[in-house]
């Protein structure tokens, strides 16, 4: 055990007088929740919708009233009136607007007769964020048009009452998990395997291969070593994202608590994985060129950004064998909802026997070589 205890020393010795990485570990994945955070949460709004009133009866005045009340309350879209369909379409394609809204010639007659009245909408799908948001908006402005103001005491349409069983949570929130695996994820790459193939290349492994050190003593040395760093970059995500994010009582020891022990977890099968995919390697370039393809093969499909239900079949099959997937997971379950380590046992255990597993097939192909 001295031997383990002797590595792990050595490499947070290192670790302690290099402050760009500390920077780096655990200072920079915050920085990216919130640039994330308020960059991908937010609703769309103000987007420009060129009118062109063709009717210019009582009902279509009526209905660009009610496009002017968005406009100043919900703020979803802003109307620039036009005359000239073809210059609004101009102005279309040329970005300047984001759509096109005409009213038939026929719109009023069709309101008074009931007679199905349609207004169109031309709009730059290039944007699909924004473009969905303006159908969004403009179908429930049309059905609110639409409702009769005097409604029957009997219906036989089928309404739907929505029960939120927890609070709002903004995309800030949604995104605090992924950010706290991927502090872990910046840890793993700079300890564990990543730091023997550093001292390989500076030949500082000489020193203590010709040692009675073990094979799984040095790589449990390395990983342990890395875990320490991984759970404190973690630690500080945990307690200053939640805080950033503005999750209900972000300070509640039990939950703290909770959230300790999944960081251990998912330390523990990070750094077991990069040692495992490290553990043949001796070029010190070869970590640094698969790190942007780790990080967009790990983080993207965990559903740390996404739900995993939108992946098409063979992403899904990715999620499965993805440890991210559960460590993010747990930490949804956890930092949102609040729930017990009952409620992500499944996750901790995946995480533990991933760990074990990738640290007894590195252990197995690790060559005691200088």
């Amino acid at each position: 055990m001295h031997r383990i205890l002797a590595i792990i020393e050595r490499d947070l010795r290192r670790f302690r007088r290099s402050p760009t990485l500390i920077v780096v570990s655990m200072v920079l994945p915050l920085v990216q929740l919130v640039v994330l955070g308020y960059a991908f949460g937010g609703k769309v709004k103000n987007l420009k919708i060129g009118v062109v009133d063709h009717d210019h009866g009582v009902p279509a005045v009526q209905l660009k009233e009610m496009f002017e009340a968005v406009a100043a309350n919900a703020r979803t879209f802003v109307t620039t009136p036009y005359t000239d369909q073809a210059a609004a379409l101009h102005d279309l394609r040329n970005g300047n607007i984001n759509g096109v809204l005409t009213i038939p010639p026929q719109f009023s007659r069709d309101v008074r007769y009931g007679a199905d009245p349609r207004v169109a909408l031309v709009e730059d799908n290039t944007d699909q964020f924004s473009s969905s948001a303006l159908q969004e908006s403009l179908t429930e402005l049309l059905a609110e048009y639409q409702r009769p103001n005097l409604p029957s005491r009997q219906t036989a349409v089928a309404t739907l009452d929505v029960v939120e069983l927890y609070p709002y949570v903004p995309y800030i929130q949604y995104l605090l998990a992924g950010t706290i695996v991927l502090a872990i994820f910046v840890s793993a790459m700079i300890g564990g395997g990543i730091i023997f193939i550093d001292d390989k290349a500076r030949g500082l492994h000489e020193g203590y291969l010709v040692t009675p050190i073990r094979k799984y003593e040095l790589i449990m040395g390395f990983n342990l070593a890395g875990v320490a760093k991984a759970v404190l970059a973690g630690t500080v995500l945990v307690v200053f994202g939640s805080l950033i994010a503005g999750i209900p009582d972000p300070l509640n020891l039990a939950r703290l608590v909770r959230m300790l022990v999944l960081v251990i977890a998912s330390a523990l099968a990070l750094i077991s994985m990069m040692f495992l995919l490290m553990v043949r390697v001796s070029d010190p370039l070869v970590p640094r060129a698969i790190f942007g393809v780790l990080n967009t093969l790990l983080f993207f499909p965990s559903g740390a950004v996404y739900p995993v239900q939108a992946f098409p079949k063979w992403m899904k099959m990715i999620t499965i064998v993805d440890p991210f997937t559960y460590a993010v997971h747990g930490f949804k379950e956890l930092a949102l909802k609040n729930t017990g380590l009952l409620a992500i046992v499944p996750d901790l255990a995946f995480l533990l026997i991933f760990a074990a597993l990738a640290m007894g097939a590195a252990t197995a192909l690790f060559r005691r070589t200088l």
